[in-house]
């Protein structure tokens, strides 16, 4: 604390005379030996004074500079987040557009296979409930060819069928709908039955389940399934993939045996599909099959 006495004014004034001294004497041009020596003096009194008051005030100095700064700045990080945001919304989109170009890519090869005439469409909605309708609805309709009762199918396999069509949409009970039941044959035995969407009762419990109307039929687990094929086509054209057999049982005075069936479709990402608008001209019988595995990878 500086206390007001007579002794504290006497050194106030020796310390603002000798400051004066200073900087006449700083001032003074040359290198004059009596000069610098004050000088030297007075740096090495008021020196430690200096840094002292520059260490006081260095902090409140750097916030000053960061608050006039930092408008800008807040708009600079602003403008980098947006232009993060922008670029992974691109890099998404562009994996979305990449997955469906190879969709596509797999639809049209199997298509080509089993001389099935399409029209591409993408599934926009999907509206399941365990016991009640599993659909979907399609971004294509009566403007586009596409009918009630016509097959639709993506890269893997049977999608389902076409219940209804509006003008620009239409929607599509899939293959595992409980209502749902598909003509099908077995690829090796081509033995026949149907596919049924869902557990029926007494069999497994699966999404699709096969029941062979022959009850000496060999089937076992790894046996692969096609559509057999209705009428003129309508509501499922011949030779396409439903599935593979993954587990096997005969129900007690059932009058069938019964099967659960993996698909060979993915129905939880359902995204580009096909309407088959006209079916082949012969039956393709198993060749829009992929090649079978070996048989310590059978699935």
């Amino acid at each position: 604390m500086f206390r007001d006495s007579s002794r504290s004014r006497l050194i106030l004034a020796v310390l603002l005379a000798a400051a004066v001294a200073l900087l006449v004497l700083d001032a003074r041009p040359g290198g004059d030996p009596v000069t610098s020596a004050v000088r030297a003096g007075g740096e090495l009194v008021f020196a430690p004074a200096a840094a002292g008051v520059d260490g006081a005030t260095a902090p409140a100095a750097a916030l000053y500079d960061g608050l006039r700064r930092s408008s800008g700045s807040s708009d600079r990080v602003a403008e980098l987040e947006q232009a993060n945001a922008d670029l992974k919304d691109q890099l998404r989109a562009a994996r979305i557009d990449e997955q469906r170009a190879k969709q596509l890519d797999e639809l049209l090869g199997l298509a080509g296979l089993g001389g099935y005439e399409i029209v591409a469409a993408r599934a926009v909605t999907h509206v399941t409930a365990r016991g009640y309708a599993d659909t979907v609805t399609i971004d294509a309709g009566t403007e586009s060819g596409v009918r009630p009762d016509m097959t639709v199918i993506n890269g893997s396999g049977l999608v389902g069928r076409v219940t209804e069509a509006g003008p620009r949409t239409a929607t599509v009970m899939l293959a595992t709908d409980v209502k749902s039941a598909v003509g099908a044959r077995l690829e090796a035995t081509r033995k026949i039955g149907v596919v049924n969407g869902g557990t029926v009762p007494g069999g497994p419990d699966a999404e699709l389940t096969l029941e062979l109307f022959d009850l000496e039929a060999p089937v076992e687990s790894g046996d692969r399934v096609v559509t057999l094929g209705s009428h003129e086509g309508a509501p499922f054209v011949p030779g396409v993939p439903i599935g593979t057999v993954d587990d096997v049982q005969v129900a007690p005075g059932a009058l069938s045996r019964i099967a659960g069936i993996t698909p060979a479709v993915d129905f939880s990402s359902l995204d580009v599909v096909g309407v088959v608008v006209r079916g082949p001209d012969e039956d393709p019988r198993d060749s829009v099959l992929p090649p079978r595995p070996d048989k310590g990878d059978r699935s």
